[in-house]
């Protein structure tokens, strides 16, 4: 076997390398360089770097859209569970405070406030907490609808993000499928290959 023909039957192999190092040059080139290079219509910056703006922007408004509505927010606060949570947390705040702080603090006062007297207050206390209880998270959700603003929030975080670490967050979900693309094209390369070295063959 002569060396032409070595080097056509080694086809295959060089253009499934071919094939993988430019996909793996172009995953790469995903992320690097961070800072442009070059000048004018030459210039090469990644693409996640160079565009870190507007995918923070993006993921922000569909953050904002689609994940994380501040009606969201309002329906789990105001959920029925939720609030009766909150009550039961407060009536357990009410009474370890008549029965425990407030007599140690005022001991004299609390010689004239028997235990009837204080659940008595504890009760009184309740029915306003649960009247009013409502009607101030109720408040609380209308003062952060006006204040909390997702959209904004998520899409400065992203942008803030050191390239490195935006990096190392979209290959973390994208690890498998960025391998993918790098022996993809290596399988490529090599049917590429083959079929030349087909071809070769009949036709020559």
């Amino acid at each position: 076997m002569s060396t032409s023909q070595i080097f056509i039957y080694l086809t295959p192999v060089m253009t499934a390398l071919i094939g993988w190092f430019t996909n793996w040059v172009a995953v790469k080139m995903l992320f690097k360089p961070v800072k442009p290079i070059g000048r004018g219509i030459f210039k090469i910056q990644g693409i996640f770097p160079k565009r870190q703006d507007k995918l923070a922007a993006s993921i922000g408004k569909m953050v904002a859209d689609e994940l994380l509505t501040t009606h969201d927010i309002r329906e789990k606060v105001l959920d029925p569970e939720n609030v009766d949570g909150l009550l039961v947390f407060v009536e357990d705040k009410v009474d370890n405070y008549l029965n425990n702080d407030f007599p140690a603090k005022y001991p004299i006062t609390s010689l004239f406030i028997g235990k009837r007297r204080r659940e008595k207050i504890k009760l009184e206390l309740m029915e306003e907490v649960d009247e009013w209880a409502p009607k101030v998270i109720e408040k609380v959700m209308d003062d952060l609808d006006k204040s909390l603003k997702v959209e904004e929030m998520i899409a400065q975080k992203v942008a803030a993000l050191p390239p490195d670490k935006l990096e190392q967050l979209i290959n973390g979900i994208l690890k498998k499928e960025f391998k993918f693309i790098e022996w993809s094209g290596a399988v490529l390369g090599f049917i590429v290959g083959v079929i030349q070295v087909v071809c070769i063959e009949i036709f020559k």
